[in-house]
């Protein structure tokens, strides 16, 4: 009988984990499904966006990695990097050809959300703009 409640047990814990998309269009582990992504949109070209999202992760975290993807313009940059000990993934992308979007999102290594952390981050790239 404890066998079958722990096999039962375990097998709902596998059932509920699974991947979640990240903005940077890759996969990673998630635990917890909720709201992981805050979005903002900024008068200024992509470059002035990206240089100010990469100001603001190095000041609070490591950057881990920066690119362009392959199957977009130069009008999209991305970026991975280590704050507070979670996964943070921003894209920055044109919108028209003054307005810039900055996508920010982040998980623990357990996979869970943490939306201050996002929020936090995307508004500090407004005030680094705004500088």
């Amino acid at each position: 009988m404890k066998k079958t409640i722990f096999a039962v047990l375990a097998g709902a814990a596998i059932v509920l984990t699974g991947c979640v998309k990240t903005v940077s269009d890759t996969h990673t582990f998630a635990s917890t499904w909720g709201k992981d992504t805050i979005s903002g949109r900024y008068n200024r070209t992509v470059d002035q966006v990206y240089r100010a999202s990469v100001a603001v992760v190095q000041a609070n975290g490591v950057l881990t990695k920066e690119y362009i993807p392959h199957d977009n313009t130069n009008s999209v940059r991305q970026l991975e990097a280590k704050v507070n000990q979670r996964n943070v993934w921003i894209r920055v992308e044109a919108v028209d050809a003054s307005t810039t979007q900055v996508d920010v999102q982040a998980r623990g290594t357990w996979g869970g959300t943490d939306i201050n952390l996002v929020h936090e981050l995307e508004k500090e790239i407004a005030l680094q703009l705004a500088r």
